[in-house]
């Protein structure tokens, strides 16, 4: 008899939904890509529904629903911390309290509620309703589709309902708890810290703080070491909370933390200073020390040589590649969808394999499907709506249609790229992707002014077949995620003509720093995504049409959004983002659009006006 489990992340930010058929994920989305909220944390209607609808079933015959955590130990942590910081706690404790007392403290309320006006049906014919920990969501996340058939798993965060770090075994199909550390000291509130303090969103601008990084020195890590954390050797840590304002307060720093880094946080959209820049480069630096020392002491205390990674840190690729580098461990495998909205998937496999106790099989590679678990959109409806609105269209046959577009990448065209399935977690990775040429000196800017609209510091990475992978990066396994960072082969670089001073200016960047330009950042190194043909059968052959014309099986790969706006789920919001920016084609499926056909499009700030900056 089949069962399904729907997991649920929802309510703080990044919302998903997760169904699982008999062990096997089956479908996973982010709430976001349907409503165009970025980070979306409501209810996740629209994702629970396309879910369903992926299994041709309803809500009634799914077996088991699970939320990614357990409300009433987080409101007990809540509760706690403002008691323990009184008086001083008390504006974020009345700010908090309203949404506390009205929803979230009755969370099993209100999902019925919701679960039984989605399904159109009465509370008494949901399905049996779980709640898994936090930890335990990103810890299953990890484990349960990673290759391994024994892994330690490390978790870091920013905080579930206690834990911030924590670090579990995982056998066959069983996930063991071994030690974790609790709020506030938190490697994510840490980070998240810095990211407030250098004047990014919180939640949203991590990946910014990281790819800043590089263009600074590692001034202020002493500073750091000496006044922000006591850092032991295995890893461990406790915050010297007189810095922080995050536990009782309604920012992330406080007027201390602005004495000791020489002023107040930068205001957002303001220029980048030196100063910005060493920030960064000084957290980032501390941070990769942190993951070494834990990973190191997480080795020795388990013997294994697999570790799987899970939690928003674990999006930091930098310091995933120099743990794969520097750190102990043979292999590692990190789940695509680390954040929050990876819990939906963690949950409904710890339902599966813990608590109905099912066994789990690997198969040599890892379960989560290239992370394509999205919706696809029939040609005969995508032709349908472009008809509807008078555009132009080119109906290819599929050979036919890659030596096209392999042409126009080859002329420098910047082409939109939409097919199948949409990927599951913050990455495009060639279903929902925009393209240049990795060998363009001008694609870098090109990209960042004219088509994404955001800060020109911001590098791309680079999508390459994964046979030739080792041809351009110091990097000996593959990377389907776009989870590592790796170092351009010497042999391929360009040594940089402008010296790093007092008068250093980051747009003077622009100089190429290798013979793949667009995809070399400022400290020659790439966030690379390999691509198999079994993983992705379209994309790959589009590379290896690329390479016949070039000798290069490289392009850069982009998401297929512009700033503040989540990726594109719809070929309807496909076109709208190719029509606002200046890309020069769209691929919808086998249909190719040319930007001169297309009728004249009625909104003139070209789009970047309307989304917050991310």
């Amino acid at each position: 008899m089949t069962t399904y489990i729907l997991g649920i992340s929802a309510y703080y930010h990044d919302s998903a939904a997760a169904l699982v058929q008999d062990g096997v994920i089956l479908a996973a989305a982010q709430e976001e890509r349907f409503t165009r909220k970025k980070h979306d944390h409501c209810f996740p209607r629209q994702a629970v529904s396309y879910c369903l609808e992926a299994a041709e079933i309803s809500l009634t015959e799914v077996d088991h629903v699970v939320y990614s955590e357990k409300p009433l130990v987080k409101f007990e942590r809540l509760l706690e911390t403002y008691l323990s910081y009184a008086p001083r706690g008390l504006r974020s404790f009345v700010a908090a309290m309203p949404v506390w007392m009205k929803e979230k403290l009755y969370l099993k309320r209100l999902l019925k509620t919701e679960l039984a006006a989605l399904g159109q049906c009465s509370a008494a014919d949901l399905p049996q309703l779980l709640f898994s920990e936090h930890h335990q969501a990103h810890a299953a996340s990890a484990f349960f589709p990673s290759p391994f058939k024994r892994a330690a798993v490390l978790c870091l965060d920013g905080v579930g309902e206690w834990a911030t770090t924590s670090v579990w075994l995982g056998e066959g199909n069983a996930l063991t708890p071994q030690w974790q550390m609790d709020f506030p000291h938190s490697l994510g509130l840490l980070y998240s810290a810095f990211t407030y303090y250098t004047g990014f969103k919180v939640n949203s601008g991590e990946y910014k703080l990281m790819g800043l990084a590089p263009y600074g020195e590692p001034r202020y890590v002493q500073t750091i070491r000496d006044n922000l954390l006591d850092l032991k050797e295995d890893g461990t840590f406790r915050l010297n909370m007189k810095y922080f304002d995050y536990a009782a307060g309604l920012t992330m720093t406080n007027r201390q933390f602005d004495v000791l880094f020489g002023g107040p946080p930068r205001t957002p959209e303001s220029p980048l200073t030196r100063r910005v820049m060493d920030i960064a480069r000084s957290i980032q630096d501390v941070t990769e020390e942190i993951i070494l020392r834990l990973a190191r002491a997480v080795y020795c205390d388990m013997k294994t040589d697999a570790l799987c990674l899970a939690g928003g840190v674990a999006l930091n690729c930098v310091a995933n590649g120099r743990l794969l580098r520097e750190g102990p461990f043979h292999d590692i495998w990190i789940q695509p969808a680390a954040g929050d909205a990876g819990g939906a998937v963690g949950a409904a496999l710890a339902v599966w394999h813990q608590h109905l106790n099912k066994q789990r099989e690997t198969y040599g590679g890892d379960s989560m499907r290239g992370a394509y678990l999205g919706p696809s959109y029939p040609q005969d409806k995508i032709c349908s709506y472009l008809e509807s609105i008078d555009a132009p269209y080119q109906k290819m046959p599929e050979g036919e249609l890659l030596e096209n577009v392999a042409e126009l990448l080859e002329q420098e065209k910047i082409i939109g790229w939409f097919q199948g399935r949409m990927e599951y977690g913050p990455r495009a990775l060639g279903n929902r992707s925009i393209l240049g040429d990795a060998r363009s000196v001008r694609m870098q800017s090109m990209m960042n002014q004219k088509i994404k609209y955001r800060e020109s510091f911001r590098p791309f990475a680079p999508s390459v077949l994964e046979e030739d992978a080792a041809d351009y990066f110091e990097l000996d396994r593959p990377s389907p995620y776009m989870l590592l960072v790796a170092a351009v082969k010497p042999a391929i670089r360009k040594p940089a003509v402008k010296a790093r001073d007092q008068s250093f200016d980051i747009e003077k960047l622009a100089e190429p720093r290798s013979d793949i330009p667009a995809v070399t950042h400022v400290d020659y190194t790439a966030r690379v995504h390999t691509v198999n043909e079994a993983a992705n059968p379209l994309y790959y052959r589009l590379l290896r049409a690329f390479k016949a014309r070039t000798g290069c099986g490289m392009l850069v790969n982009t998401s297929f959004n512009v700033r503040g706006e989540p990726i594109v789920c719809r070929p309807e919001e496909a076109y709208r983002c190719f029509m606002r920016t200046e890309m020069d084609y769209l691929v919808l499926e086998n249909l190719l659009l040319d930007k001169r056909d297309q009728p004249v499009w009625r909104e003139k700030d070209g789009g970047k006006k309307e989304f917050a900056p991310d």
